[in-house]
């Protein structure tokens, strides 16, 4: 599936000449990730590069040939304020349709040049440093790392000192997370495995943010996959509690008790054994937000995780109920941004979100959508991403004669990925407040939105 790369803001700058350039602000998962110019990117994707910033690099089209998308043209004359807006739109979207294929997320080419335009980006150079990576009782884990380490990377020596099996890396991911007043945390973002955690730490501007470990799964039943680690099988263990201390898993009465026995007599096997029947165990829990229904401005706790999405809905006469999206009567998902704030206090344009996340669904054998607003609508969309492909993992592994696309970046999977197969159940509209056109390949054609 693609990645939610949009570039909502550019600006002009003058070069050592006098002459004037745009330059891109990249976003991430609704995240400044970078900023690049035009002619970094295309220089990025066709020509045979010398030396930019000391170190040369490979193109992507000399590895990847003809199996690149299509790159925005060159203009030689000036540009119009239209022909920007296309530009700015066509590159975006040529970095979403270059995340599709996950071997070019894996590849050298790709991550080298995203690494160096971060580090330009925030002015960070590449040496060595540590970085303290959070465990979900509250420990951290001092990792000496250099600045230009990747998430994957950084996880390998966060595993490395405290045992985790090689193989067992991708069951994990790192994270952004807000430490919030009375105990309380929250979730930021999902790094992606070629982001530089350090960078990403130092240029977030979400205040008590810290780079912690959390398992990276949706389906609570792949536990089992991890009980013959122990390192492992800590970090479940670890989280577990956390999750019950913060209410994102809730026992019952009962299941308390027989819990916090299990605890003292530190029988962790017997504890995960046990959280599997606690509602919402695995789970991920969204910061409060708002929603559409029964009617707009409802307030939402929203907990996704074993293939639904659980809705707690505060009624506007304070009354709740509760609600069960089944992710199999799921159509597709979108993520748009509602217009661009644009911060002008600062040396660089900033943008302020404003962020929903609406997702079409079966009820009645009608197709109705259901709108979420909430600024961690890139996460939720993450997590519903994660929660399609360790569907398709299933079917294929219940299947072995089907071949069967594994619509997940990241690590290599045991199944083989047909790309011509891939099915984008998401997509993401960017910054116009006009009627815009989404394309969503394979699951609806064309979606129409109107006054976004």
């Amino acid at each position: 599936m693609k990645m939610h790369f949009c570039i909502p803001v550019s600006q002009q700058q003058p070069d050592a000449l006098g002459a004037r350039y745009t330059l891109y602000s990249v976003y991430l998962d609704g995240f400044l990730f970078c900023r690049v110019r035009y002619s970094q990117l295309h220089r990025w994707n066709e020509q045979v590069s010398g030396s930019e910033a000391g170190s040369s690099l490979r193109q992507l089209r000399q590895v990847f040939g003809n199996c690149l998308p299509h790159f925005p043209p060159k203009y030689y004359l000036a540009m119009t304020t239209s022909m920007a807006d296309e530009r700015r739109d066509q590159l975006e979207q040529y970095l979403q349709n270059v995340t599709v294929d996950p071997n070019m997320l894996r590849s050298d080419v790709f991550i080298d040049f995203l690494k160096l335009v971060q580090l330009d980006t925030f002015r960070i150079t590449t040496k060595r440093a540590s970085l303290d990576i959070f465990l979900p009782d509250g420990r951290s884990i001092e990792a000496e790392i250099l600045t230009s380490d990747t998430a994957e990377r950084v996880l390998e020596v966060v595993s490395h000192k405290i045992g985790l099996c090689r193989e067992l890396l991708g069951y994990f991911g790192l994270f952004l997370i807000r430490f919030c007043k009375e105990g309380k945390l929250s979730v930021v973002k999902k790094l992606a495995d070629f982001e530089l955690p350090y960078v990403s730490l130092r240029s977030s501007e979400v205040e008590n943010c810290k780079v912690g470990l959390r398992k990276w799964y949706m389906d609570p039943s792949l536990d089992s996959m991890l009980m013959d680690c122990r390192a492992a099988v800590n970090l479940i263990y670890m989280q577990a509690i956390q999750d019950i201390e913060k209410e994102w898993a809730k026992p019952t009465q009962v299941q308390r008790q027989k819990l916090e026995a299990l605890q003292k007599e530190d029988n962790q096997t017997k504890f995960l054994e046990l959280s599997q029947e606690v509602q919402h165990y695995g789970y991920m829990q969204l910061d409060p937000c708002t929603c559409d229904y029964p009617e707009p401005g409802c307030g939402a706790v929203i907990s996704v995780g074993n293939n639904q999405i659980s809705c707690c809905i505060i009624l506007p006469d304070n009354q709740t109920q509760d609600i069960i999206f089944q992710m199999n009567k799921v159509k597709c998902w979108q993520v748009t941004f509602l217009g661009t704030l644009l911060d002008m206090d600062g040396p660089q344009r900033t943008l302020n979100q404003n962020l929903e996340l609406r997702f079409q669904y079966s009820e009645d054998s009608r197709w109705q959508w259901f709108v979420i607003y909430t600024k961690q609508a890139f996460l939720l969309s993450n997590c519903l991403k994660k929660m399609i492909s360790e569907k398709m993992v299933r079917l294929a592994a219940e299947n072995p004669e089907m071949q069967i696309e594994v619509p997940e970046q990241g690590k290599s999977k045991k199944y083989h990925i047909q790309q011509s197969q891939s099915k984008d159940y998401s997509s993401f509209l960017p910054r116009k407040s006009k009627i815009k056109i989404a394309e969503v390949d394979c699951v609806l054609g064309t979606i129409k939105e109107e006054g976004l």
